[in-house]
């Protein structure tokens, strides 16, 4: 059974991503901290600087995309709630792509991993940024709303309904 969230995105997709993300993860963790050095101790200076930047680029691409599941799962289970889900703080982070011929000249080990970040980062991207582009619209009522008030002015508008208060109307989600 498919759940979705409150977001659109399937539990169970978000579950999956994420035992991708942790496994991937391990997986960099293991190459860069044991075969990656003696990989990186065989390259000349130049490229050993590359393939330490491309590593902490693996671990900052793995952080983001983990972070932003845990969102997810933290959504779907009620811990908050779907404004605090689509808070700009809590967009999936950027991170600086990487050059392609710089990955060319690093060991094949590490190109895998870099490539299979760079996909799982791809993709997560892409509902992040579909989550942005469906977010709930405006109420038409608080639609209505601000066209009044910029019409009639707030004031003007508020003793009209009978109250000396100004009328405040949330502004539309990012």
């Amino acid at each position: 059974m498919i759940i979705a969230l409150q977001d659109g995105i399937s539990r169970r997709l978000v579950d999956s991503l994420y035992v991708e993300a942790m496994l991937l993860a391990d997986e960099a963790r293991g190459y860069f901290d044991a075969a990656g050095r003696a990989d990186r101790d065989d390259l000349p200076p130049l490229l050993r600087v590359g393939f330490s930047c491309e590593s902490l680029r693996v671990t900052t691409r793995l952080m983001h995309v983990i972070a932003w599941l845990l969102v997810r799962r933290a959504l779907a289970s009620g811990e908050i709630g779907a404004e605090q889900a689509s808070a700009p703080e809590r967009k999936l982070g950027h991170v600086p792509e990487s050059d392609p011929a710089a990955i060319e000249a690093l060991p094949r080990p590490a190109q895998q991993i870099i490539a299979a970040t760079e996909d799982l980062y791809a993709r997560v991207l892409r509902l992040d940024s579909g989550i942005r582009r469906t977010a709930t619209p405006e109420s038409p009522v608080l639609s209505l709303m601000g066209q009044l008030e910029r019409a009639f002015g707030s004031s003007r508008l508020a003793g009209a309904l009978g109250g000396g208060q100004m009328i405040h109307h949330a502004a539309p989600a990012a």
